[in-house]
């Protein structure tokens, strides 16, 4: 780990990487983005700037494993490498968790605590994560700090609600126990009568996204295997913002049904179209449910999903966001606890809910920006 104390107002020089459809990255671009428009400066910076001649003398990324390397190992040497160079700090992605496997978890776990250990400091996206890297990767005195994912919105959508599309529906990239066949099977049983209510047409699982990248053959065998059972599954393919917005605000009931979520995005999209989404019942799902009162319904997944799906298309307006419901933290939010984090990053955690009638504007924000980075320069930038 490099010498020298972590902190002292300055902004560092702010990591991204140009991948168009990682989430990462995007999220990493965003909090970037919104930093420099605050502080009124662009601290944004390519991987390139961290391996020329001159480094900045400090600098924060974001790691998930396969953004950083083709193998565990291979991702935690770059960052090694690159905290050879310059300070690092790192916001930690898709924690190592007993869901990876007995040989995927000890290789991701081995890494991030490598990652960890070459740190000044390290952010993780909810206090559940916190517990997971101490659980598989813990050891390590670095610092770490809490700063939940935020919701890209204002508060809830005033538009007229859209007539529902009959859609059981999951956001984001296809992969294995994200839900998809749970929605299947509950779905399954709704057609059977068991509990679907009179809606004039089938009940559709509808996937707004696309594979991840290696399990193409696996969704293919899931919509055949769907179809075999008379479940209509609906594949979106990639939706830019604006699209996959408006396809969240028609679904009949959202869901975001992956069981070992550490971090999630799609709940945060749920909530920015406005939406309710149902959701398991976990460590992680009940500290969202505390930080964001009022924007999800808990589900206990291992009394079935066809009820609590059939509860939802017989009361539509349980699945959308009523006045009274916190969705902040927003983006805004995010980027002056990375402000505050920057300038003091020992036990920090910004996972206290906000108000729901506090919506501070961006004066509000500026000044808090103002008030934690003062009239020092962006001095993470040179050395």
């Amino acid at each position: 780990m490099t010498a020298g104390k972590v902190g002292g107002g300055a902004v560092p020089a702010l990591v991204v990487t140009p991948e168009a459809h990682h989430g990462v990255a995007l999220y990493a671009r965003q909090v970037a983005a919104d930093i420099a428009r605050l502080v009124g400066a662009d601290p944004s910076i390519g991987v390139d700037g961290l391996d020329g001649p001159t480094p900045p003398a400090r600098a924060h990324l974001h790691f998930t494993d396969r953004l950083w390397g083709s193998s565990p190992e291979a991702a935690a040497e770059r960052i090694a490498e690159l905290a050879r160079r310059t300070a690092v700090t790192v916001t930690l992605h898709d924690l190592p968790q007993p869901s990876d496997g007995p040989r995927n978890l000890a290789r991701r776990a081995a890494c991030y605590a490598r990652v960890v250990a070459a740190s000044e400091a390290v952010v993780v996206n909810s206090r559940h994560e916190a517990a997971l890297l101490e659980e598989h990767s813990g050891g390590s005195r670095t610092p770490v700090g809490v700063i939940p994912l935020p919701v890209l919105s204002r508060g809830v959508d005033p538009r007229p609600r859209p007539e529902p599309d009959g859609s059981v529906a999951i956001v984001g990239f296809f992969y294995p126990g994200k839900g998809h066949a749970e929605m299947v099977d509950a779905v399954a049983e709704l057609g059977r009568g068991v509990t679907a209510p009179d809606l004039g047409r089938p009940v559709t699982v509808g996937m707004l996204g696309r594979a991840s990248a290696g399990h193409e053959r696996e969704l293919e065998e899931l919509v055949a295997s769907a179809r075999d059972r008379g479940v209509p599954f609906e594949l979106s393919g990639w939706l830019d913002d604006e699209a996959l917005r408006e396809r969240c605000r028609r679904a009949s009931v959202p869901v975001a049904a992956h069981r070992h979520v550490s971090a999630s995005g799609s709940l945060a999209t749920w909530i920015a179209a406005g939406r309710r989404p149902l959701v398991p019942a976990t460590r992680y799902s009940r500290e969202m449910d505390a930080l964001r009162p009022g924007t999800l319904t808990l589900v206990d997944p291992d009394r079935g999903w066809a009820d609590a799906i059939g509860r939802a298309l017989e009361d539509p307006a349980s699945t959308w966001l009523d006045e009274a419901a916190v969705t902040r933290p927003h983006l805004a939010d995010t980027a002056t606890s990375y402000l505050r984090w920057f300038d003091d990053p020992e036990r920090f955690d910004s996972t206290e809910p906000f108000d729901s009638t506090e919506q501070p504007g961006d004066a509000q924000q500026l000044d808090d920006a103002q008030r934690f980075t003062g009239a020092r320069s962006l001095a993470g930038l040179s050395r």
